[in-house]
């Protein structure tokens, strides 16, 4: 049977990132959207149930998690069996948040800045995302301007206070010029040259070639 790929983006974007990505795998994709919160302070593995629903309980899938993505495809793990996870521009735990984010944690800096304030400066955004000008420039606008301020609140908060105590092995692709979140010292599988940030989108080819290798790989026992 052809694989099945469920596809999650990062933090506010949505299926555009998968622009590329999706002609460029072998088998069935579907991104899974992100749904509003219920609440400001719905739990992270609550939130990971509600996206779960779309998929099949007993199914054996890929579920590939962009940045925030990953994250939530390391909850979705935990409640279906079969689901492999891989982690695009991600972190596997809680202890790989780079300093930077940690300092934001530890002052609360991310209660007192708006989430809506990087649509002011979108060349800082570009900078330190690591988007190409261009097409990809014009999309980063596009994604930043659409996103829900009351959603980029809440995942911020989960990012920052993320309990990844239990969570299950996942493939790891990043790449080397990530700014946002650096690699750090956890180990990486696939770490491609010159890869940022946003290299779901600007690297994309890689990503479905390494996707369709370990889609065609026996899984491991």
């Amino acid at each position: 049977m052809p694989p099945v790929f469920y596809l999650i983006p990062g933090l506010g974007a949505d299926e555009r990132v998968f622009r590329d990505l999706q002609p460029a795998l072998y088998g069935e994709t579907h991104v899974l959207s992100w749904l509003p919160p219920t609440s400001p302070t719905e739990p992270l593995p609550h939130y990971a149930a509600r996206v779960a629903a779309g998929i099949p309980f007993e199914q054996a899938c890929f579920v590939v998690g962009v940045s925030f993505g990953g994250i939530v495809a390391l909850e979705i793990a935990r409640l279906r069996p079969r689901a492999r996870v891989v982690l695009v521009s991600s972190i596997p735990d809680a202890a790989s948040l780079p300093p930077l984010l940690r300092l934001v944690r530890h002052t609360g800096l991310h209660r007192l800045v708006p989430p809506q304030a990087l649509k002011l400066f979108p060349r800082v955004g570009q900078w330190y995302f690591g988007v190409n000008s261009g097409a990809d420039y014009q999309l980063f606008k596009r994604i930043l301007r659409d996103t829900d301020p009351v959603y980029a609140r809440w995942a911020i908060r989960q990012l920052l206070h993320w309990d990844s105590r239990g969570v299950g092995a996942a493939v790891r692709i990043h790449g080397t010029h990530d700014r946002v979140l650096p690699r750090g010292p956890a180990p990486v599988d696939h770490l491609i040259p010159g890869g940022t940030h946003f290299m779901v989108l600007s690297r994309a080819a890689e990503l479905g070639q390494i996707l369709n290798e370990l889609a065609q790989a026996p899984a491991n026992p």
